[in-house]
């Protein structure tokens, strides 16, 4: 059922996010350890229903989110049923990226892993009130992977469904220590749309890249839905050091001795003069550490602006990254925990961390920022939503 925007309705301020009279039901596919729903619900949003086919993942959702027996289904998304699904207005996936991504094997939306959006897209074919919102997550090679074609096909039926789109470039280096550039797409079913390119092309540069940019130019001719969005803040400026965890000198996640002058060897001049530029000062500085090889010898290489790479999933040894700590005329290495990872990804403390490090990394790896999302929420779902006629609304409460 679509619903059409009222053009003489008043649009609300961008970051309106009084939606008290209204009941925000979201489902989450995909749903990993709940990162999503962690955004969502700091601005109002209830997820009624959550899959993913991960039972590990689902531990971990449900060491923290104590209702999730009520409501995530652990099975592939092929396989679920959509009478199963209770109405809401909005429908979340943040399907795997591993067929779409540069660091995966780019096999496109039709390769094994990354075809799990046709299981999403089915299950909104299903239903007889779709959401009246959508949201897609994914990597930026989502834009580029088949020559462009992957993301055309997407959006193409996105809008076979009845949904009009916009999408968005964010970088979630603008709320933690992480650099995650992330492509979402938004959504609406409505036969109303704004095909307005200028709302695209006047929007700031904090939420496209050219990349982006290439995508809408190359794709004018799908149905799109542009809406005036406010820019990203500031990128953090307080680097690794808030979510180092304390950890003793004499603790043996410390390498020793040798293991770090072996990795020092690994180096190149630029990066031991950058150590050794702070090795003397009177504080700790911190950077992080990739293992990788170059013209066929393993380096060891930093990243030098105080911030992490992107976090992935422990699978692959060169992964999982490394953290060097500089300063009081030392220089530590080890590598990063769980609970670091958390915090890149901006999840409280008091979410638990499972035994089981890789499961733990490859949960947080896999996930979105946490802030990224409530941005999101706040500056273009909540917005969205007061568009949406009361008749509507009343069929997903």
């Amino acid at each position: 059922m679509a619903f059409s925007v009222r053009k003489n309705k008043t649009l609300p301020s961008v970051g309106d996010t009084d939606t008290s009279d209204k009941h925000l039901t979201c489902a989450e596919y995909f749903a990993g350890i709940g990162l999503v729903r962690l955004g969502l619900e700091q601005v109002g949003w209830k997820v009624v229903f959550a899959n993913d086919w991960a039972y590990d993942k689902f531990e971990m959702y449900s060491a923290y989110f104590k209702d999730a027996s009520k409501h995530y289904r652990v099975q592939d998304i092929f396989s679920v049923c959509h009478s199963d699904i209770p109405n809401t207005l909005l429908a979340t996936a943040s399907f795997p990226c591993i067929d779409l991504s540069l660091a995966g094997n780019l096999k496109g939306i039709h390769g094994q892993y990354s075809s799990a959006f046709w299981g999403f897209t089915q299950i909104l074919d299903s239903q007889g009130n779709k959401p009246p919102l959508v949201m897609l997550e994914n990597v930026t090679g989502w834009l580029t992977s088949n020559g462009g074609q992957d993301f055309r096909i997407t959006i193409e039926e996105l809008n076979r469904l009845g949904y009009a789109c916009d999408v968005y470039a964010i970088n979630a280096a603008h709320f933690v220590p992480q650099s995650r550039p992330r492509i979402f797409v938004i959504g609406v079913h409505t036969s109303d749309v704004n095909q307005n390119m200028l709302i695209f092309a006047r929007r700031s540069s904090s939420l496209k890249t050219q990349a982006l940019e290439k995508a809408i130019a190359a794709n004018h001719d799908l149905r799109w839905n542009f809406i005036e969005v406010p820019p990203l803040p500031e990128k953090v400026k307080t680097g690794l050091s808030g979510v180092v965890e304390n950890i003793s000198d004499h603790d043996e996640r410390w390498w020793l001795e040798d293991k770090v002058q072996r990795h020092l060897t690994m180096m190149s001049p630029v990066n031991l003069d950058y150590l050794k530029e702070f090795q003397d000062l009177s504080y700790y500085s911190y950077c992080t550490m990739y293992r990788r090889v170059r013209e066929g010898k393993q380096r060891a290489e930093l990243r030098k602006d105080s911030i992490a790479g992107c976090l992935r999933t422990a699978r692959g040894g060169s992964s999982r990254q490394m953290l060097v700590r500089v300063g009081k005329g030392t220089i530590r290495m080890r590598l990063m925990t769980p609970r670091e990872y958390a915090r890149l990804q901006g999840v409280p403390d008091d979410y638990p961390i499972p035994s089981q490090i890789n499961p733990a990394l490859s949960g947080f790896g896999d996930a979105v920022c946490v802030p990224v999302i409530t941005w999101i929420a706040s500056h273009i779902l909540n917005p969205l939503v007061k568009l949406i006629p009361e008749n509507t609304l009343a069929l997903h409460r």
